[in-house]
Order: C-alpha cells, then structure tokens, then sequence
C-alpha cells in the first residue's frame, strides 16, 4: 500500500474511493505515569509517551490501511494524523486520508 501526504502520486492516474481511517487509544500503566511524572520537574524525553505515541500512530496506521484494502485501494492520499488526549495519561491517535485506485 502507497501512502503518501500529498493530493497526488507521480505517474498516476488516480480515481477516489473515499475517506479511510484507523483510530486508538492507548494509556501507559500507572508505574509509568508516576516515574515519567518525576520526568517532568528535571525536564526532558518522556520516553515512555513517545513510545506509546509510536505505537499508537502505528496501530491507527495499520487500521487505516486494512479499511484501504477492504476497497480494493492501491492507495492513500492526503495521509493525516491528529491525536487528543481523552483523560489523563490516555491519548486517541486518527490517521485518516482518501483511498484511491489507479487507472
């Protein structure tokens, strides 16, 4: 599967199939949320929330692209993500972008 952030792939003809998404929402354990608390007073990486961002962004990636393939997409287009966080130490990540067939 193609991702790209642009409106357009060089070379192809493009026909839109739709808007395609993935989304989660992902927490650190309470042992984390404390130790990377600490974090904050001396500055620095939260490593741990990188991380669960990573992995988040890589879920809701992989959910959007098996939505792609339900519809015979030989491509996302216009691939965004946005991420809002739902609670303390939990934070919801969308990728989104329109699926596309070539001609």
């Amino acid at each position: 599967m193609i991702l790209v952030n642009t409106d357009y792939i060089n070379g192809k003809e493009l026909e839109m199939l739709g808007l395609v998404k993935g989304s989660t929402i992902q927490s650190k354990n309470i042992g984390r949320d404390i130790t990377q608390g600490f974090k904050t007073i001396v500055g620095g990486e939260l490593k741990a929330y990188t991380e669960m961002m990573n992995e988040a962004r890589e879920l809701a990636t992989k959910r959007m692209i098996e939505e792609a393939e339900h519809l015979h997409a030989d491509a996302i287009v216009n691939v965004r993500y946005a991420s809002s966080a739902v609670m303390q130490g939990a934070a919801e990540v969308m990728a989104y972008g329109t699926a596309v067939k070539f001609l």
